[in-house]
């Protein structure tokens, strides 16, 4: 029997979970596999650090040749995180042969062509599927299970904290900042939760599932990033009232040849399966042009679902060094001569539903001269609402406004010139609506 031999680079959260993964589970995947997966060695910035695991029996080190340079390491999985040290492990495994599994956001979204070109150009498999969605097995449906869709459309909830915060503030009527400081002592957020609240983590998973989807490797600082921060409770309950649910939500689609791909809060109709999506939990919506909808749902993180995702990479790849090849599935599901160059649509050129709301003084004439200024802009008003009445003249209200299809461009020029006018009280709010195929 066989020993494919695993050189590891990180002895985090997630590579922790890795070990515990290859030991526990070991029967299974020997079972499955007709051979032993060992992890031989591991590389760590602390490598007498104690950790949540015993490292019995596997060689560490901070060396990174260790790894790299030994022939007798099948297979290299980085677990480092960022982008700079990172690249450099990935780039140096390939061009010795070996092939990769990484968790790496960041990597694959922000240094897209140099690790998938270096996976093309060596002709090696690349796992990358612990970098989206934790345990859910989202980019091997794109690759394998839909390889023959046209991907119509993504829409993902793919960051947990994000999810967390909103479906707290919505079960409960909380403030952002109050769930925020709740999920920060639960564990579910950074002490800096900046990366995940501002949305980039989600726009480096889209990254991914967008270039899966249409063969292509969209320039992440493309993606348009907008987080939850200025999200309140007045709007979630509106929101309701008016039957959505606020989510965070990673949409990407292919538009006359051009991509969407942007990261912001989104009202989506409350009977919609992503509204059911709740707490910390990811799921992914995907519409093909012959399966229809389809929707993956699980957790998105942490240390055993996305260990599991990461060792079921290893046991992929191990198939492929034990009957021979090293090649097999294109890295972006598509040959290297298929790659295409899409543009990515800026986020003033989308069209879309809006949700608006404005706080204005109470007096006679204020939403004529409002609707005509978003009617002098080719905007048309779906519905109205006011859900208060000031107590005093001098007090403002609340009005609500929900947009017909627009262009981003002309309802942004529309705001700004409202938002100037004498009996505007607050900088209005914008969040946009998004009608998902079914």
């Amino acid at each position: 029997m066989r020993t494919i031999n695993i050189g590891m680079f990180g002895l985090g959260v997630v590579g922790c979970g890795v070990v515990n993964i290859l030991r526990n589970n070991g029967d299974l995947i020997r079972s499955r596999l007709g051979a032993d997966v060992v992890l031989a060695k591991a590389v760590t910035a602390h490598p007498r650090k104690a950790r949540s695991v015993s490292l019995d029996g596997i060689a560490v080190s901070d060396n990174p040749d260790t790894i790299l340079d030994d022939p007798r390491i099948d297979i290299v999985v980085e677990l480092v995180g960022g982008t700079k040290a990172a690249k450099d492990i990935v780039l140096r495994a390939m061009d010795a042969g070996k092939p990769v599994v990484t968790a790496n956001k960041a990597l694959l979204a922000e240094e897209a062509r140099a690790v998938f070109g270096k996976a093309y150009e060596k002709n090696l498999p690349l796992g990358l599927e612990a970098s989206v969605a934790g345990g859910i097995p989202i980019l091997r449906s794109l690759k394998e299970g839909l390889a023959s869709e046209h991907i119509l459309e993504i829409s993902g909830i793919v960051n947990g904290t994000c999810n967390y915060i909103l479906s707290k503030m919505t079960s409960e009527g909380a403030a952002f900042d109050d769930v925020l400081a709740e999920a920060q002592r639960l564990g579910y957020a950074e002490t800096d939760p900046t990366f995940d609240v501002q949305g980039f983590d989600s726009a480096h998973k889209l990254a991914i599932l967008v270039n899966l989807a249409y063969g292509t490797m969209v320039p992440y600082k493309d993606i348009y990033c907008e987080g939850i921060s200025h999200i309140t409770p007045m709007d979630i309950a509106y929101a309701d009232q008016m039957g959505y649910v606020i989510k965070l939500l990673a949409i990407g689609k292919l538009v006359d040849g051009r991509v969407e791909a942007r990261v912001h809060p989104t009202l989506v109709a409350a009977d919609h399966l992503l509204s059911q999506v709740h707490g910390v939990f990811n799921a992914v919506y995907i519409t093909g042009d012959n399966v229809d909808a389809t929707m993956s749902y699980g957790r998105g993180a942490g240390a055993a679902p996305t260990g599991s995702a990461v060792v079921g990479d290893i046991m992929d790849i191990s198939r492929r060094l034990l009957s021979g090849q090293k090649g097999g599935l294109p890295p972006l599901s598509v040959m290297a001569d298929r790659l295409r160059d899409l543009p990515v649509v800026p986020i003033h050129d989308i069209d879309s539903e809006y949700y608006l709301r404005f706080q204005v003084l109470d007096r006679v004439g204020v939403l004529a001269r409002m609707t005509t200024v978003l009617g002098n802009n080719n905007i048309s008003i779906q519905s109205m609402f006011q859900p208060s009445t000031a107590d005093h003249p001098s007090d403002p209200v609340q009005v609500v406004l929900i947009t017909h299809n627009a262009r981003e461009r002309n309802v942004l020029k529309s705001l700004e010139e409202i938002k100037t006018m004498d009996f505007v009280a607050g900088s209005p709010q914008l969040i946009r609506i998004e009608k998902l195929i079914d």
